[in-house]
C-alpha cells in the first residue's frame, strides 16, 4: 500500500492534530479541523501530500456535563488498527539521554472522487520503551511541558527521521502551527558543514539550505497561544541537539520560542485571514508575514439538503466551488428554504435525542459553538439577562450551544457552568440548549440546522473562525465580530451582519463587552429577528448571499490553490 505513495515527489505536512473522520478523534478544535480539510481538498485535486501527527491513542477527552454545567473529562480512546495499518519502519529520537523508538500508522484519507493522502500517525507504544515513553504519543494536549516537548520532539524530529526511514520523497515541509517547529533542526542536522571546513565565526548550518524548502502557517494571534519552553528543560531533554548558540539565534534568547523558530527557518510564513497576518506582523516586526485565509472543505461541509441542491443546479460545484457564485440567481429561493427545513429538522432531532429538549421548527435558531475559553466570549450574547429577555419576548428565538474547554482551563469551565445558570434564568422565555461532547458529527448539525451562527470573539484575538464558513455552505447567515475572516467575508445584510465597528488600522480596537453586546443586541432586535419574522423572502436572500459570496470563495479548494502557487511552486 505505501508504495503508490513514494514515487512522486510530495508536500509533507505536519500537524499536531489532524481531523480524518469523526471515529478518530485525533483532534480538538479548529486547528485540527482546519489539517484534515486541508487533506480533503488535496485529495480531491490530487495535490501530492504526506501527512504527519500523533496517533493520540486517548484522543483529545471525551466531555460530560451534569446538570450545573460541570465539566468532567474521560479518556476518548480509539483503535488504530481499526482504522489504520501499521508500517514496518521504526526510527529512535533523542530523549533525556537514551533513545525513544517511533513507528507509525498509515491511514489513507480517500476523496470522495477518488484522490487518496496518505496520513501518518506517530506511535511511542512500542516494546523497546520504557512505560514512560511508550505514553508519549496517547494524550492530545495532554500533561505536563515537559510531556509537550517530548511530543513536540517526536512530531518534528521523528517524523522527519520516519519519512526518510519510508523513503518518501519529500520537495517540501509545511508546518502547519508551531508544534513541529523541532523538525527545521533535525533539517539543520543534514545541512551541518563539515567541522573541517569551518573558520572561526563561520555558521555550522546552512540555514538559507532550510529556509528554502520549508513553509509555515501561523493560528495564533496572541503570545500566550504560543508553545514556550525553558531552555533548561531543553537542554535535559535535547542536550545538544543542536548547537546552542545557533539555536539561541534562531529561537529566542531567554527561551525557546517554537513560533519564532518556525519563522525564522521558513522561506514562506502565512496567517490565515488578512486581519491575522496584519496582526502577526505586529507581533514578530521585521517579518514577511503572507497571508492566505482559511477555508473549509465543500464536501464535507455542505450538508446532505445543500449538497443534493448544489448537484442538481451547479453539477460541478465540489470541485470548483466557485460556481457557487451563481447559487443567488441559478437555486430557486423556495428549494434554498426547503433544503434548509431538512437540515434544520435534523438539529432539532439531535437536541431532542441528546438533551430531552423539543425546539420549535418556527422560531430561529442561533448557533454557537467554539472552543470554552475566555476571549471567545460565549457569554457576551447574555451580558444583560433583561434585555435579551425583553427581545425575546417581542420577536422569540432559540438558543444551541456546544464546545469543550480544555481540562486545565478552569476559566473556560466556569464559562460552561455560567452558561448554564443563564439557562435557566431564562427558561420560560428562551429555549438554550448546550450539546456535550462537541465534534464533527454535532458541528455539521449545528452549522446546518441553525438559522444564524453568532461568533463573538474578543478583537483581535480571532485568527479565522472557520465554522462561519461551514454555516455559509449551509446558506446560514453569519453575526459575527468583525475579525478573522469575517472582515473578509461581510457584505452588511447581504452576506449576513456585523457587530460593532471594524478597525483598519488594527491598533484602535474597543474592548469593550459592553459596547459589544450593545451593538449585538441592537443588531438582533431592530434588523436581525424582524427580517426573519417578517420578511421570509429577504431572509432566503441572505441566505443566497451567504452561499453565492461566502462559500464561493471561502473553501479549502481555494485555498489549497493559493498554497500550491504561491508557497508549494518557487
Amino acid at each position: 500500500m505505501l508504495r503508490e505513495f513514494i514515487r512522486n515527489e510530495r508536500i509533507a505536512y505536519f500537524s499536531m492534530e489532524i481531523a480524518l473522520q469523526n471515529e478518530v478523534p485525533t483532534y480538538s478544535g479548529g486547528l485540527g479541523i482546519l489539517a484534515g480539510d486541508t487533506l480533503r481538498s488535496a485529495a480531491d485535486l490530487e495535490m501530492p501530500m504526506v501527512a504527519v501527527t500523533l496517533v493520540s491513542r486517548l484522543g483529545y477527552f471525551h466531555q460530560s456535563l451534569d446538570d450545573q454545567g460541570m465539566q468532567s473529562e474521560s479518556p476518548d480512546i480509539w483503535s488504530p488498527e481499526k482504522y489504520a495499518v501499521p508500517l514496518p519502519a521504526k526510527i529512535a529520537v533523542p530523549i533525556e539521554d537514551r533513545s525513544v523508538w517511533v513507528s507509525a500508522w498509515l491511514y489513507v484519507l480517500e476523496s470522495y472522487l477518488g484522490g487518496r493522502q496518505p496520513v501518518l500517525l506517530l506511535d511511542t507504544d512500542l516494546d523497546e520503551n520504557t512505560e514512560e515513553d511508550r505514553r508519549i504519543t496517547d494524550r492530545l494536549y495532554g500533561g505536563d511541558v515537559a510531556y509537550r516537548l517530548k511530543q513536540e520532539i517526536v512530531l518534528g524530529v521523528g517524523g522527519a527521521r520516519l519519512l526518510h526511514a519510508l523513503d518518501f520523497n519529500v520537495r517540501q515541509y509545511h508546518l502547519n502551527e508551531g508544534h513541529s517547529a523541532l523538525l527545521t533542526l533535525e533539517l539543520l542536522r543534514h545541512h551541518a558543514y563539515p567541522a573541517d571546513d569551518l573558520r572561526p565565526g563561520d555558521a555550522p548550518y546552512d540555514i538559507p539550505a532550510v529556509r528554502e524548502i520549508c513553509n509555515f502557517t501561523t493560528h495564533t494571534p496572541v503570545a500566550a497561544g504560543q508553545d514556550r519552553f525553558p531552555y533548561e528543560l531543553v537542554y535535559r531533554l535535547l542536550d545538544d541537539f543542536v548547537d546552542r548558540e545557533t539555536l539561541h539565534h534562531l529561537a529566542g534568547q531567554d527561551e525557546l520560542n517554537m513560533t519564532r523558530l518556525a519563522m525564522n527557518m521558513s522561506d514562506y510564513v502565512n496567517g490565515v485571514a488578512k486581519r491575522h497576518a496584519e496582526v502577526s506582523r505586529r507581533m514578530f516586526p521585521g517579518y514577511r508575514v503572507r497571508a492566505i485565509t482559511n477555508g473549509v472543505h465543500p464536501h464535507t461541509w455542505a450538508c446532505i439538503p445543500f449538497r443534493k441542491l448544489y448537484d442538481a443546479h451547479l453539477p460541478g460545484w465540489c470541485h470548483e466551488p466557485d460556481q457557487l457564485l451563481r447559487a443567488d440567481c441559478c437555486i430557486p429561493k423556495d428549494q434554498v428554504w426547503q433544503a434548509h427545513v431538512k437540515a434544520k429538522t435534523g438539529l432539532i432531532a439531535v437536541v431532542k435525542e441528546r438533551c430531552g429538549i423539543a425546539l420549535d421548527p418556527a422560531l430561529p435558531i442561533l448557533g454557537f459553538a467554539r472552543r470554552m475559553t475566555a476571549y471567545k466570549r460565549p457569554d457576551l450574547l447574555f451580558h444583560d439577562i433583561d434585555r435579551l429577555r425583553a427581545i425575546a419576548e417581542h420577536s422569540p428565538f432559540q438558543i444551541v450551544l456546544a464546545g469543550k474547554a480544555h481540562p486545565r482551563d478552569e476559566d473556560g469551565k466556569a464559562l460552561i457552568r455560567q452558561l448554564y445558570k443563564h439557562m435557566q434564568q431564562l427558561a420560560g422565555i428562551i429555549p438554550i440548549v448546550f450539546l456535550p461532547n462537541y465534534d464533527m458529527e454535532i458541528a455539521l448539525k449545528l452549522v446546518s440546522g441553525s438559522d444564524i451562527w453568532l461568533n463573538t470573539p474578543l478583537k483581535p484575538f480571532e485568527a479565522s473562525g472557520t465554522s462561519g464558513m461551514k454555516a455559509a455552505f449551509n446558506g446560514v447567515p453569519n453575526l459575527s465580530v468583525l475579525d478573522g475572516w469575517w472582515v473578509e467575508g461581510c457584505i452588511e445584510g447581504v452576506t449576513g451582519w456585523s457587530i460593532g465597528e471594524n478597525c483598519d488600522d488594527g491598533e484602535s480596537y474597543d474592548i469593550s463587552n459592553s459596547s459589544d453586546a450593545d451593538a449585538l443586541y441592537r443588531k438582533l432586535e431592530h434588523i436581525v429577528l424582524p427580517l426573519y419574522h417578517e420578511n421570509r423572502d429577504g431572509w432566503i436572500s441572505v441566505m443566497q448571499g451567504a452561499i453565492s459570496k461566502n462559500a464561493s470563495i471561502f473553501n479549502s479548494h481555494h485555498m489549497m490553490r493559493r498554497y500550491a502557487t504561491d508557497a508549494y511552486i518557487r
